[in-house]
């Protein structure tokens, strides 16, 4: 995986994450809505509609004093818990 910040200010940041696809993005997105000071989130992968970008775009926006990044490092740590706890669930079932 691979990241390249496109924009980032006090509350806005505009990041492409090479090699993904909609499976990881979708989950990302989802932890990041559910995490405080989080105002919105969101990606775009359509090179249709993005000048033929074809790597995923996530645009995060944050309120109250968050830092975007905080904001993704969180989101990336509740993406890890998530799927830990469903490995150690799927195993305990087999």
């Amino acid at each position: 995986m691979e990241l390249r910040v496109i924009e980032k200010t006090d509350t806005e940041l505009r990041i492409e994450i090479a090699g993904e696809d909609h499976t990881f993005m979708n989950v990302l997105k989802g932890e990041l809505l559910e995490a405080d000071g989080v105002s919105a989130a969101t990606y775009n992968m359509n090179p249709e509609q993005s000048g033929g970008q074809t790597e995923p775009v996530l645009s995060i926006t944050t309120e109250d004093g968050r830092d975007p990044l905080d904001a993704l490092a969180d989101g990336a740590s509740a993406v890890r818990e998530t799927t830990d706890a469903f490995k150690d669930a799927f195993e305990t079932a087999a």
